[in-house]
């Protein structure tokens, strides 16, 4: 009795060689989702490995008592920010990665700007942040939507 071929057969089946490439930007949208998917990527990297170094930046601080907020400055803005521009960066070709970085971008000048208007925070610091925000939400929303000449 023979045996009934699988009916997933594929690629995985023979023996065909993987290749992995690293694409690189070819139009005007695709370098805008790269630049700032390399811009959030550097951003993370600098608060991973210079975690004290980002918080000034910031103007940020760790407490004497809580050195554990150095960590935190490593983990949720250094690892994340890190792993989202790493994945953009690799499969920025894809169409949900202008999204990604767009929306994730827009939340955060959107959290900016909530703290601008109920914390006080009307400052010079905070308003220029707020344009960075909306400048890095802008640019791969503008490619994902198509307003961007190839």
């Amino acid at each position: 009795m023979a045996v009934p071929a699988s009916p997933v057969a594929g690629p995985a089946d023979e023996d065909v060689p993987v290749e992995l490439a690293f694409p690189l930007p070819q139009t005007n949208a695709d370098m805008l989702t790269y630049g700032v998917a390399a811009f959030t990527a550097l951003f993370g990297l600098v608060s991973l490995f210079a975690p004290v170094t980002m918080l000034r930046v910031l103007r940020l601080a760790p407490h004497a008592a809580h050195p554990e907020a150095v960590s935190e400055a490593r983990s949720t803005i250094g690892g994340f920010y890190l792993g989202i521009g790493l994945m953009a960066l690799m499969f920025f070709e894809q169409w949900t990665m202008p999204l990604l970085l767009g929306m994730a971008w827009s939340f955060a000048a959107f959290g900016r700007l909530v703290s601008i208007l109920s914390d006080k925070g009307s400052t010079f610091y905070n308003l220029a942040f707020l344009l960075l925000d909306l400048i890095l939400a802008g640019l791969p929303l503008a490619a994902a939507f198509g307003l961007v000449q190839s």
